[in-house]
């Protein structure tokens, strides 16, 4: 029956009812076993840590959020080990389904999130992203995605992992679920914003994704410009900041090291002094964890400021820019079993994830796209803040 459960992306199946009426009445949601719910312990995806610490006595306030505006909670979902991954592959949980690729891995670390709403238990997903764990699954599952701007939502209740790029946002079967759920949380201004009137490819996003990939992103925002009336635009990563760089300096220099040194205080201290089980691939990302010179990486700080402002002193008010969510598609099952697959898949990428984790900017992962029966994600990314506008400006695009 457990091994059932997981494969639908449960770790412990609930029935929460609604706090009182609202926008969410008649909405199942799971959350993510990172983020507490009073008296069910947190697994933060390792045994282990759910073993040692005590159940929480209160929601994390984003559950109570959801739970006020009339939405049932249906369960925890499984997450990656530490959420530190983005296949879904749990050396502890197994892997849930991902149901439009069941040969196919699903993506992480919000991978029970994904395989919990594409399996139908649940219509949308309470969950975290940093380096690509919402977005990741989204595209992957073929589902709608929201990561927020960078601690637009409270974090209060959830278990840290990189506190200065983790975000709190869903992920959903329909677009209007997503909408709702989002818009209960980022208790945003009521008057209307701006509709979109730039729409921006990213090239270098297009061009490391594969031949494939690229051709339908294309086509659709072919289809999505002409449909809204404008003229798609084509820009490089260093014309946004304004000086001769690659996207990659988002991962290398804006994320990965401070990423990791965080990762050290965050998590890793009770690592180093519980010796839990860890589970294989996790272990190879720690060695690097273990290894890594914290103080090498505060320079990185001074360079995430930069890229951040950069980068955000490119958007108008009505800008939007796209880029496939990933890639490529799922890779298969089992598939992640060498280094070198590892880095073939995570590099590409956290190379275009990276880019609104710098930047912490709101991005949607659309499920627009296929390629050889398998789905890919369409990102739409807008400024710093801009959360309302780019759900507005989804909806104005696609509907």
């Amino acid at each position: 029956m457990l091994d059932r459960a997981i494969d639908l992306g449960l770790v412990e199946q609930l029935d929460l009812a609604p706090l009182r009426h609202g926008p969410l009445d008649k909405l199942r949601f799971t959350v993510k076993d990172n983020i507490d719910i009073a008296g069910h312990k947190t697994s933060y995806g390792s045994p282990a840590w759910r073993n040692a610490h005590p159940a929480p006595v209160h929601n994390a306030l984003c559950v109570d959020q959801l739970l006020a505006a009339g939405a049932r909670c249906v369960g925890k979902a499984v997450a990656d080990e530490f959420t530190y991954s983005l296949d879904g592959e749990s050396f502890h949980f197994g892997t849930p389904r991902n149901a439009k690729a069941p040969d196919r891995i699903p993506g992480g670390s919000s991978s029970g999130s994904a395989a919990s709403v594409a399996n139908g238990i649940a219509d949308f997903s309470l969950c975290t992203d940093a380096g690509g764990s919402i977005r990741v699954p989204a595209s992957l599952c073929g589902l709608w995605g929201m990561r927020p701007s960078t601690h637009r939502i409270s974090e209060a209740g959830v278990l840290p992992f990189q506190p200065s790029v983790s975000t709190v946002g869903v992920l959903a079967e329909r677009l209007d679920v997503l909408d709702a759920a989002m818009r209960v949380m980022l208790n945003g201004p009521a008057a209307p914003p701006p509709s979109p009137g730039r729409i921006i490819i990213l090239e270098d996003a297009m061009s490391i994704a594969s031949p494939a990939v690229q051709d339908q992103a294309a086509s659709a925002l072919e289809r999505i410009a002409s449909r809204a009336g404008l003229a798609l635009e084509r820009v490089r990563f260093s014309e946004i900041i304004g000086e001769q760089s690659e996207l990659s300096a988002c991962n290398l220099n804006g994320l990965r090291d401070l990423q990791t040194a965080e990762f050290q205080s965050t998590v890793g201290n009770w690592i180093e002094a519980c010796k839990p089980e860890l589970g294989f691939t996790f272990s190879m990302a720690y060695g690097n964890v273990q290894r890594f010179d914290r103080i090498a990486a505060l320079d990185r700080l001074a360079n995430r400021e930069r890229l951040f402002r950069q980068i955000n002193a490119f958007f108008t008010p009505d800008t939007v820019i796209s880029f496939p969510t990933t890639p490529t598609i799922a890779p298969r099952k089992g598939s992640l079993n060498t280094l070198e697959a590892v880095m073939a898949f995570y590099d590409p990428a956290m190379t275009i994830t990276a880019f609104s984790g710098a930047a912490r900017l709101p991005e949607i992962s659309a499920p627009l796209l296929s390629v050889e029966d398998c789905p890919v994600g369409l990102s739409f990314v807008a400024g710093n803040y801009q959360d309302e506008f780019l759900l507005n400006a989804v909806r104005e695009l696609l509907i």
